[in-house]
């Protein structure tokens, strides 16, 4: 007998269908219907409410074989299909995180073919392997931010046997597995969770209904939530999560429910017997996220950091437009990468008002906060979906994945960008609904016509080209004088210690904002960079460890070409 329950608190009745046969559910406290019945792996099921005939898949489906509108199949993951059972774990400090799409990774766009491409990422040094979501979405592909079913695994990229199998590879390997998930708002298409019960609120966030996780029916609303992230930890033995706009969370309860999946993550945790991350994507710049549970806060283990984010960029690129406002001196890169973050109590001429708080730098550590200068938002959500690989220097790319890799912070690089990846990362989705799917693509345009571009210039994100488009050239990675780059700049962070040691304190920056040129000191060794188009003399000298372009040494000087880095390890001439 196979036991099938669902949450439905307001329903009269509650029947199941299992392989075309339809039965009776009992009644329990707190709104749960249950009911055994036969069922064999594989068998299509779903739920019937009340007296409409419509078979609903189930809000905790393990798998979706025929896709988000079709009922659910009976599934259990093989527990001898695991291979890992040697592997411990890695905690986020010391780690380099990989971000990719799966369904724009390889030309076939699954878990299998995935594998076939992680040697490469064990040469290149990465050791987290970071997921897009991959949870169960209406279409074929799809960012994954448009996920209806959030236990069950988007069946075109394999299955939640695919994603075992994935897994499986990855920590043979040594690489750790991270997963971004999406518990503040559902996908237009395909979300039947309001015909069980209360999930959602009547307030809204940029994506759609707020979920409930403070009013009435909120506690089996918060228990669906966190049951989630735990069944990725305990069934798919992923490491990490990464939590998508968590300040789009609206909860008014004395515990958050980020306090809340924290404190069950580290009970996880330690019957697992190994490390598990908890990552949040924030734009508050509020440290109470990474601020441990003992210390008052919400106890995650890291967030993203786009403040560092946007100082590089814009000091780098030049470019000033939209949140990009306040970046673009060397100061204000010097301050967050000193400091962790730019806005700390501070003015923001894009929000027009006073933002963020700073970090206690002798509390929180730097590896708590991400650091990167790509990332699926901040390419995918210009305009065009283009790369910095389309506007700047194989130089001006260096240097940007110098100031990463050489920071305190957790560096996370994003698919291709180690080789300079010239295809592009556009939005697509592929919305079967015909309204849903007008609406997402005069919206897509909508958006960037008020800054500027024409409709005709804007990819259409129904458009399976602009998916197509997307996908990385891995032909482009052969004999790539970036990617050689990115590797000795990898090789060396993991074998100077001073290099991962999670301090901000001991940073020290300097820097000629008119020369444009900063430099970096961790311990004995000094990151020098030119962002200027013209040579920069920067009056220190050292012994040369990796340099884009050759630097000359003269006078007490080092004399850097336009656009390049080099790095120093101190010597005792003195400064000039």
């Amino acid at each position: 007998m196979t036991g099938f329950e669902v949450w439905a608190p307001t329903a009269e009745q509650v029947r199941v269908q299992v392989a075309g046969e339809i039965y009776a559910m009992v009644e329990h406290p707190g709104g749960w219907w249950r009911a055994g019945v036969a069922a064999a792996p594989g068998d299509r099921y779903g739920y019937l409410l009340d007296d409409d005939e419509t078979v609903l898949p189930d809000p905790r489906s393990p798998r979706q074989p025929d896709g988000v509108h079709a009922p659910s199949a009976v599934h259990a993951l093989d527990p001898e299909g695991w291979t890992d059972a040697a592997w411990t774990g890695r905690p986020l400090a010391g780690s380099i995180f990989y971000e990719l799409h799966l369904g724009t990774f390889t030309p076939e766009g699954t878990f299998d073919a995935a594998v076939e491409r992680l040697d490469h990422l064990v040469d290149l040094g990465v050791t987290v392997v970071e997921l897009m979501p991959v949870n169960a979405f209406d279409g074929t592909h799809n960012w994954g931010y448009d996920g209806v079913l959030w236990y069950a695994v988007h069946e075109p990229y394999g299955g939640p046997d695919g994603l075992q199998r994935f897994v499986n590879a990855c920590h043979a390997r040594g690489l750790a597995v991270a997963l971004d998930v999406v518990h503040n708002h559902l996908g237009p298409s395909g979300n039947y969770l309001p015909r069980f019960g209360p999930y959602l609120t009547e307030g809204r966030n940029t994506w759609g209904q707020s979920l409930n996780l403070d009013g009435p029916g909120s506690d089996t609303v918060r228990r669906y939530i966190i049951d989630n992230a735990l069944r990725w930890f305990r069934d798919f033995h992923v490491d990490a999560l990464r939590l998508d706009a968590v300040h789009a969370l609206a909860d008014r309860t004395a515990t958050h429910l980020l306090a809340e999946l924290a404190d069950e993550t580290a009970a996880l945790a330690a019957h697992l017997r190994r490390p598990l991350t908890l990552i949040a994507e924030s734009d508050l710049n509020d440290p109470r996220l990474i601020t441990p549970r003992a210390a008052g806060g919400y106890g995650l283990t890291g967030q993203w950091n786009d403040d560092l984010h946007h100082a590089i960029h814009t000091a780098v690129s030049g470019e000033r437009q939209g949140y990009y406002a306040d970046f673009g001196s060397l100061a204000a890169l010097a301050q967050t990468y000193t400091h962790g973050f730019f806005h700390a109590g501070t003015y923001s001429s894009f929000r027009g008002r006073t933002h963020g708080r700073p970090i206690d730098r002798n509390l929180i550590p730097a590896s708590a906060l991400l650091a990167y200068t790509c990332t699926h938002d901040q390419i995918g959500n210009r305009a065009l979906g283009d790369r910095p690989s389309a506007y700047l220097t194989d130089g001006q790319l260096a240097v940007k994945a110098a100031l990463v890799l050489f920071s305190p912070y957790t560096p996370m690089l994003f698919m291709g960008e180690e080789w300079g990846a010239r295809t592009p990362f556009q939005f697509f989705t592929s919305h079967t609904d015909p309204v849903i799917a007008a609406a997402t693509a005069a919206g897509r345009k909508a958006e960037f016509a008020d800054h500027g571009w024409s409709a005709g210039e804007v990819p259409d994100p129904q458009d399976p080209q602009t998916f197509l488009r997307s996908k990385l050239d891995w032909k482009e990675s052969e004999n790539s004088r970036l990617l050689a780059c990115y590797r000795a700049l990898i090789s060396l962070r993991r074998t100077r210690s001073e290099l991962s040691d999670p301090r901000l304190e001991p940073v020290r920056v300097e820097f000629d904002e008119s020369a444009r040129w900063l430099v970096v000191h961790r311990g004995p060794l000094r990151l020098l960079c030119n962002l200027s188009a013209d040579r920069a003399e920067i009056p220190l000298t050292g012994a040369d460890l990796l340099s884009w372009e050759p630097a000359e040494q003269r006078s007490g000087h080092t004399i850097l070409p336009a656009h390049s880095f080099t790095i120093h390890e101190t010597d005792q001439l003195a400064r000039a």
